[in-house]
């Protein structure tokens, strides 16, 4: 039509009409060279380029499913896809989110059929089966719904938890999981709200900011857990979290919230819970074209720090700025070395990326690695610009499934500069999705076989526990919890003591938990289990049975560096002073780590005076090392800042101890710690608050006269 607009023009001899067509005509077409077209789910599939023998399968496309961001497969094999029609809506039109239910009819291995399960929902992230309903993040809420009348809509539905974060739709609630430990996991990134359990009112609120959030329904619980998360959850078969995050891909839960918490006190350089544990940080390999707004932005930005003077730079392409959807494979579909690797997608690379994990040494945390095949290229990379996978999913078939939310446009408006806005079209897209199988290239067509484990009898349950595929063992747990059939135990208890496969041990465990038939004897065991996950999981469980303290205090000498800090953690529980010579090994076996210092530092027995009695009894400034005056400085800021009197001035007594002031340094370290705690305690005025900072600055040219000091400032201090 503009071809033949122009020729019109032409006709009409006016030069000054053929220039202005000209230039709308060249114009339109820069334009559209901008940002190419979408291919079909077909066309798009045969861009897609894998650095092994795997190739993809079209699972649902459009119209079946439409901007999915989750899927999840529940009891009898159902697929439930949570649709994000709200994506980068203005809040006036938003509440368009749907939850669907896709069904294979003629068992091709494509879903055939799409129902509406739920629908008008604001911002829907997560769905997880429980008790023959959906669980749903929805930000401000969590629900729960359910179909009573078995026509395929919910008409049950349950505010359970609201009070969530409410802006930005890549920070909200989401990423449900059922852990190991029958806890359900929730990502919060970190950002404030004030959360309450309708079904407990009188509960107090929990204060969201910083944390992510975990509940148990069976037991009505709800509390603060280690984050902040963002859009991807995996959770590994002992039950370590691992996180995406834009631009991390993934991190790792090293030390559970509610330890460090236990400790107000704690210094702020301990109070760290996660750490990013990737070995190639940034770095990706791209296949697609750098999208138009990106390279101009990036372009800016790196000549805004050129000009300011900033080490700064900025990269368009090749390194992770959109990770999410982290996902642990436990399926037995593909080749045994794929077995507990993360993949996590970058939905601005238009690729998958696959971590192995490995043993971190002395780290009480994994090391991520790239695949020997992927040291130069992706697991999965596509040259379609609109391939954005967004999340993954495992399937009772063993095999990953990639959530394609197909657009033009991916990242937030929020994050883009108004004038680069004025030619990008964000609903581009909202009428497509994708799902993807990921099979091994020699595969044959899969032939979906329906799980039925909703009918299962509880024995049967149990002998699925043994499973080699997670999502199986996962599930049959899960139902386990539900149903509360305690005939079972004893079944049970001989799996946990029979079964040569620990992860099928730590089920068996954790199913115990879950009816409450664990005792001393079963944890005792456990913590003596030659698998280190098991020893792990046992130190947690250890901390309701005082009968297994001397058990759990001999792990801190544990040959797992993982089970020695959990152990040391664990042991921060009890209030028996016996604890403490233990504490004090994990010091000089680990205090080189920050980690393991603040597993001690956390409790309230690592954290006193006789620590430091005990440390010094066993000959530990008999050597001087640097790591040791961070210990030092840290115990003593801990004490300080708790501002108990009794053990201030113990503290101060004991700093002019030769034995304890030997290593070079460690009596200017205790006083700095000191006079830093007590400048942030309470009861302290600014006077002295003054004064102990010009101190604290003095100390390290005349420890001992500083020392002095802060003694006599501290003996007009009342406080018991």
């Amino acid at each position: 039509m503009m071809i033949n607009f122009l020729r019109g023009l032409l006709r009409q001899r006016s030069s000054v009409i053929i220039a202005i067509a000209l230039i709308v005509f060249i114009s339109s077409c820069e334009q559209k060279s901008k940002y190419p077209g979408p291919l079909s789910a077909e066309e798009s599939m045969k861009t897609f380029q894998f650095a092994e023998n795997f190739k993809a399968e079209i699972y649902a496309a459009e119209p079946l499913v439409i901007d999915p961001v989750d899927l999840e497969f529940d009891e009898e094999g159902n697929a439930w896809v949570v649709s994000m029609l709200d994506a980068y809506k203005p809040d006036s039109v938003k509440g368009k989110d749907k939850i669907l239910l896709l069904k294979d009819l003629n068992n091709d291995g494509r879903a055939d059929t799409s129902i509406v399960f739920a629908d008008s929902l604001r911002e829907a992230t997560s769905v997880l089966p429980w008790k023959g309903g959906l669980l749903v993040a929805a930000a401000p809420n969590i629900m729960y719904f359910k179909d009573t009348d078995g026509d395929g809509r919910a008409d049950q539905k349950e505010i359970l938890f609201t009070g969530f974060f409410t802006g930005n739709e890549e920070a909200q609630i989401t990423n449900l999981r059922f852990g190991i430990d029958n806890w359900i996991y929730a990502n919060n990134n970190g950002q404030a709200g004030e959360v309450s359990f309708t079904r407990k009112p009188d509960a107090p609120k929990l204060k969201m900011n910083g944390a992510d959030f975990r509940f148990r329904l069976d037991r009505d619980q709800f509390e603060l857990t280690t984050g902040p998360g963002q859009f991807g959850l995996a959770i590994d078969d002992w039950g370590h979290r691992f996180f995406s995050n834009n631009t991390i891909h993934i991190r790792q839960v090293v030390a559970p919230g509610r330890y460090l918490a236990r400790n107000p006190y704690l210094p702020s350089s301990l109070k760290t819970a996660i750490v990013n544990i990737s070995d190639h940080d940034l770095l990706m390999y791209q296949k697609s074209e750098t999208p138009y707004w990106r390279q101009t932005r990036t372009d800016r930005r790196n000549k805004e720090y050129q000009e300011n003077h900033l080490d700064r730079v900025e990269y368009a392409r090749d390194h992770f700025t959109g990770a999410s959807g982290g996902t642990f494979y436990g399926g037995d579909a593909y080749p045994e070395a794929y077995y507990g690797n993360i993949f996590t997608g970058d939905v601005a690379g238009n690729l998958v990326h696959r971590d192995i994990l490995s043993e971190s040494g002395d780290a009480p945390y994994m090391t991520a690695k790239r695949g020997p095949q992927e040291q130069d290229k992706e697991f999965l990379a596509s040259t379609d610009t609109w391939f954005r996978p967004a999340n993954f999913s495992v399937g009772p078939d063993g095999h990953l499934y990639v959530i394609d939310m197909y657009r033009q446009h991916i990242e937030t408006p929020l994050s883009i500069p108004a004038d680069l806005q004025t030619d990008m079209d964000f609903d581009a897209g909202n009428t497509m999705g994708r799902i993807y199988r990921i099979v091994p290239q020699n595969s044959a067509a899969v032939k979906w076989e329906q799980p039925n484990l909703k009918n299962a009898t509880a024995e049967q349950l149990v002998n699925t526990l043994s499973h080699k595929n997670k999502w199986w063992r996962t599930v049959a747990q899960r139902l386990l919890l539900e149903r509360q059939d305690k005939s079972i135990i004893p079944q049970v208890k001989q799996l946990f003591a029979e079964s040569r496969d620990p992860r099928v041990r730590l089920h068996a465990l954790y199913v115990l938990e879950g009816m409450d038939a664990l005792d001393a004897a079963i944890v005792k065991a456990a913590l003596k289990d030659p698998a280190a996950g098991m020893r792990e999981n046992a130190a947690i469980l250890a901390e309701r049975f005082p009968a297994c303290l001397n058990d759990l205090e001999r792990l801190v000498e544990d040959s797992s560096v993982r089970v020695a800090s959990q152990a040391t953690l664990s042991l921060g529980e009890f209030k028996d002073k016996s604890i403490v010579p233990w504490l004090a090994k994990t010091i000089q076996l680990h205090g080189q780590s920050k980690w393991f210092r603040a597993a001690v530092l956390s409790s309230e027995q690592g954290s006193s005076v006789d620590l430091l009695d005990a440390l010094t009894k066993s000959g530990f400034s008999d050597k001087d090392e640097d790591w040791k005056k961070d210990f030092y400085k840290e115990l003593a800021e801990t004490i300080g800042a708790r501002n108990q009197k009794s053990q201030v001035t113990d503290l101060l007594q004991r700093a002019f101890r030769e034995a304890v002031i030997k290593p070079t340094g460690a009596q200017a370290a205790l006083v700095k710690g000191l006079s830093g705690g007590l400048q942030n305690a309470e009861g302290i005025d600014d006077d002295t608050k003054a004064k102990l900072k010009a101190v604290d600055a003095a100390a390290d040219k005349d420890a001992a006269k500083a020392l002095e000091e802060v003694k006599a400032l501290y003996s007009g201090i009342v406080k018991n």
